[in-house]
């Protein structure tokens, strides 16, 4: 029992120091004008001290409350107005959907040319979809998971520091600004809005669906505010908390040994990402023919980050909110459900080709 208690005061003590450096990453990135500090500099800062062998930690409960804010917030966007609007941009998402599904090719044979991995596990590395769905079906198909969770990892970071920084020096903040359905914070709505979004988050998560606390409680908001029902606002200061705690659940994947473990496979993983983020520049600016939407609300559409992370940028620098999260929900539920199939069938053709 005393042993147990030592255990469970360690735990607590390197979550508080986690959530302690992560607040100071966060102000810090405040104090200096970063884009995007609340999640930025928890981020970078965590991820800092993770390498260099600090033995702080996340839980998940702070992971899945990060998404839950996400989720919630994002659903509270979704008007019956902007739902026709994201109705007009079907053929751009469909295209941003396509155009995923060829990087997961396009990755797949940079990483099999440049690397030592075999072709399961570079299939699963380039996949742009969740980083925990992609591991769990590269864990199911005899992949390495290892190499699959660096790969996204790698990804998700480079696309989240470089794209808010890119976008800053651009200055298109506040070019597609959304107002989301609800504006006043009223104390019981907001408890029912709590209850029924966490609802949601627990039945996806029951029903093993992916992104569970971004998509469920999404679902539920979203549902009410097209329906006309607006409950509460959410509180200022809490998109501040989900931010920070998205960036201190994603700093805290890092290890001291992350880019000793295999640095040429970092270092492809980097080039392929930062080609793709090149390619959605390139695809953003063509779409622009085909939708109404402005051109850096494309480019975040079709940047090859999570939706948690896209979406906050969106929301922070005004930039088409509810077009961002459609082309980025579409796109990571049409990859997770096209991966394993595709995967099974070229596995099969290599097979009888052998």
């Amino acid at each position: 029992m005393h042993v147990d208690g030592i255990v469970g005061q360690n735990m607590l003590l390197r979550v508080l120091g986690g959530l302690t450096i992560a607040l100071a990453g966060a102000l810090l990135a405040v104090w200096l004008h970063l884009p995007l500090p609340w999640m930025l500099g928890a981020l970078l800062v965590t991820a800092a001290t993770r390498i260099a062998g600090v033995g702080t930690v996340c839980p998940r409960p702070a992971r899945n409350s990060g998404q839950w804010v996400i989720g919630t917030s994002l659903g509270l966007y979704f008007t019956p107005q902007v739902i026709g609007h994201i109705g007009g941009n079907a053929g751009p998402i469909v295209v941003g959907m396509l155009f995923a599904l060829g990087l997961a090719f396009m990755g797949t044979s940079l990483l099999r040319r440049y690397t030592d991995v075999d072709f399961k596990t570079a299939w699963f590395a380039s996949a742009i979809g969740g980083a925990s769905e992609m591991a769990s079906l590269a864990e199911r198909h005899g992949a390495r998971i290892d190499r699959v969770a660096t790969a996204h990892s790698v990804r998700v970071l480079l696309v989240v520091v470089t794209v808010p920084f890119i976008f800053q020096w651009w200055g298109v903040a506040g070019l597609d600004p959304t107002v989301p359905g609800p504006k006043v914070v009223d104390g019981a709505g907001l408890a029912a809005l709590v209850a029924l979004t966490c609802l949601g988050g627990l039945c996806f998560m029951r029903l093993r669906l992916p992104n569970p606390w971004v998509l469920g409680p999404m679902l539920v908001a979203m549902i009410l505010t097209s329906s006309g029902i607006e409950l509460s606002a959410l509180p200022d200061v809490v998109p501040k908390v989900g931010q920070l705690f998205i960036g201190w659940s994603l700093g805290d994947r890092y290890r001291p040994d992350f880019f000793r473990a295999a640095p040429r496979f970092v270092a492809v993983v980097a080039l392929f990402t930062v080609s793709a983020l090149a390619m959605a520049f390139g695809l953003g600016a063509l779409l622009s023919y085909w939708s109404a939407a402005p051109i850096p609300t494309l480019i975040l559409g079709t940047t090859p980050g999570g939706i948690a992370e896209m979406a906050i940028t969106a929301k922070v620098l005004q930039l088409g909110v509810p077009v961002v999260t459609a082309f980025h929900v579409t796109r990571m539920v049409f990859v997770v459900i096209v991966t394993g199939p595709i995967y099974a069938f070229l596995a099969r053709r290599q097979a009888n080709s052998a």
